[in-house]
């Protein structure tokens, strides 16, 4: 594993995926659990789409960071 390269996750990153695809929230309802706009929580999701997506189809590994 430590010759993989590495994605990095935000745990914000994290915490919008865990509540769009985890607990099946829309993202108006996901936006204000996270004391966001609705566009912004936009945002984040997809970076974090991309990190997942790139890390599983280039074989990276993903690191959550603070």
């Amino acid at each position: 594993m430590r010759f993989l390269e590495v994605v990095d996750l935000t745990a914000e990153e994290l915490e919008a995926l865990r509540l769009r695809n985890i607990n099946d929230l829309e993202q108006g309802e996901a936006a204000k659990k996270m004391n966001t706009s609705q566009s912004t929580f936009q945002r984040i999701l997809s970076s974090a789409y991309k990190k997942v997506s790139e890390a599983l189809i280039e074989g990276k590994a993903i690191k959550i960071v603070k």
